[in-house]
């Protein structure tokens, strides 16, 4: 049993959080691209009625852990839902996007 406790010991990561970052950023829109190599997630805050909307964060992920991290929203979402019901999905006019180069490697 030993051998197990130490090769998860060797596994673990320490990952860090500094304070700003644990602030977090508010998106009310992400628009993704993607490439032969790369998906590209753009976070944007957007107010209703403003002409302009600006993007906040951009996460660029391999295809790899593109799917790993809707697999995990999957399962997040499902967890949510179980413990406090469907979650209301509205429908939302189309908005016309107009702004930088889409994401290609």
């Amino acid at each position: 049993m030993a051998d197990k406790e130490d090769q998860q010991k060797q596994k673990q990561i320490n990952i860090e959080l500094d304070e700003k970052t644990a602030e977090g950023i508010y998106s009310n829109l992400a628009i993704i691209n993607h490439s032969a190599s790369e998906f590209v997630v753009d976070f944007i805050s957007m107010m209703p009625g403003a002409p302009k909307a600006k993007v906040k964060s951009r996460i660029v992920l391999t295809p790899q852990h593109a799917k790993k991290f809707l697999k995990a929203l999957n399962d997040n979402v499902a967890r949510f839902e179980k413990a406090h019901g469907p979650i209301q999905d509205y429908e939302q006019p189309s908005i016309p996007l107009n702004f930088g180069p889409t994401g290609e490697a």
